[in-house]
């Protein structure tokens, strides 16, 4: 499995003005730094815990064959959409035996954004077809993410929070005259039940 950024979000899950208190900065000479650490801040979050914040596209490949998943000692087709939440998916592209890319019908196939993890089902009675054995044989593109700033978890952010005023505070790789920071713990504390597992 491969994953890429197809559409980055558009919106971040905490605002300029929220930052600004979490680091008592009133002016705004240090606005264009802080929209950047906001930035860096969701990039942190999203990929310690393998979830997507804000709302963007992904494209999932694939290699030679649809991936399985087992129940009740079974192997039946199904693909685990990873960075949840998932939203919906845009497209399922794949080659077919001859090599020629082909579009998967959505009619094909069943999404389920309920689950913790969101996955693509074949429709009742439908057989995936064949695919080309070769690496990236199947893209899976979908758009994850919650629906707003609102629905992202308090947990969540407030940990970028966390993050960015210590970023704003310590602009350098150490930190000079400390003993330890109870940061990280903080951090891994509020994240933690967020964590997203595969295996």
């Amino acid at each position: 499995m491969e994953l890429d950024l197809y559409t980055a979000p558009s919106s971040e899950p905490v605002t300029l003005t929220e930052a600004k208190l979490q680091c008592r900065e009133v002016t705004t000479d240090n606005d264009t730094y802080l929209t950047a650490l906001i930035v860096a801040a969701r990039d942190y979050v999203e990929r310690h815990t393998g979830r997507a914040l804000m709302p963007q596209t992904w494209d999932v490949r694939y290699d030679s064959q649809w991936p399985t998943e087992r129940v009740q000692g079974a192997e039946i087709p199904r693909i685990i959409v990873p960075r949840p939440p998932l939203t919906s998916v845009t497209s399922i592209k794949y080659l077919d035996a001859s090599g020629v890319e082909q579009t998967l019908a959505a009619d094909q196939y069943r999404v389920d954004t309920k689950r913790f993890r969101g996955v693509i089902d074949p429709a009742y009675g439908v057989t995936w077809p064949t695919v080309y054995p070769v690496v990236g044989a199947i893209t899976v593109r979908f758009v994850a993410g919650y629906a707003n700033a609102a629905a992202v978890p308090a947990s969540i952010r407030h940990a970028m929070l966390l993050l960015i005023g210590h970023w704003f505070a310590n602009r350098e790789t150490v930190v000079i005259g400390t003993l330890n920071t109870p940061l990280t713990f903080a951090v891994e504390e509020l994240l933690f039940p967020h964590r997203v597992f595969y295996g």
